[in-house]
């Protein structure tokens, strides 16, 4: 993604994708990797696993990449391990998809998930105590929800995400 263009004017032409950590319990870590579609805003795919590893990421791309038809996205993260690990990459090129990386210490590269990660935990996670994965889980997927489906774009000129890319597909 050259000159950090992060526009898109269709579905499934410029992707971003990032991993953060949340707690539960006492102390306990999982871990939430998700791929935003720039277009809409939506979180087109999402997992939320115990450990921050190649398979999270991997999964989370199969679960997207598999309803492709035909389309080709760019595809930004950060310099993250599992992103430049030999098996992403070669995931990326089954897909025949293009991966754009920030350089090193530009995380601000990927900025679009990185703000989705600042508005979902001071929107939700920060608000609450969760003391399973259980109850975490189950607060990430109505966040997630509430955002693809019911809230207000205003750069999408007031439908959701999911609403606007029904339109636009």
């Amino acid at each position: 993604m050259s000159n950090r263009e992060f526009t898109s004017n269709k579905p499934n032409e410029k992707w971003v994708t990032d991993v953060t950590e949340l707690k539960y319990g006492s102390n306990k870590k999982t871990y939430l990797s998700a791929i935003s579609d720039l277009n809409d805003g939506s979180i087109i795919s999402y997992i939320l696993g115990y450990s921050n590893n190649n398979k999270l990421i991997f999964e989370t791309l199969d679960k997207v990449t598999n309803l492709l038809s035909g389309e080709h996205p760019l595809l930004h993260n950060d310099r993250g391990f599992q992103y430049t690990s030999y098996g992403f990459k070669r995931k990326i090129e089954q897909a025949k998809m293009t991966q754009s990386m920030s350089g090193v210490g530009r995380c601000i590269d990927h900025g679009p998930m990185e703000s989705f990660w600042v508005i979902l935990k001071s929107e939700k996670y920060y608000l609450h105590t969760y003391g399973t994965f259980e109850s975490l889980s189950k607060a990430i997927n109505e966040y997630i929800h509430f955002c693809n489906h019911d809230r207000y774009q205003k750069r999408l000129n007031g439908p959701g995400p999911i609403e606007f890319r029904a339109k636009t597909v």
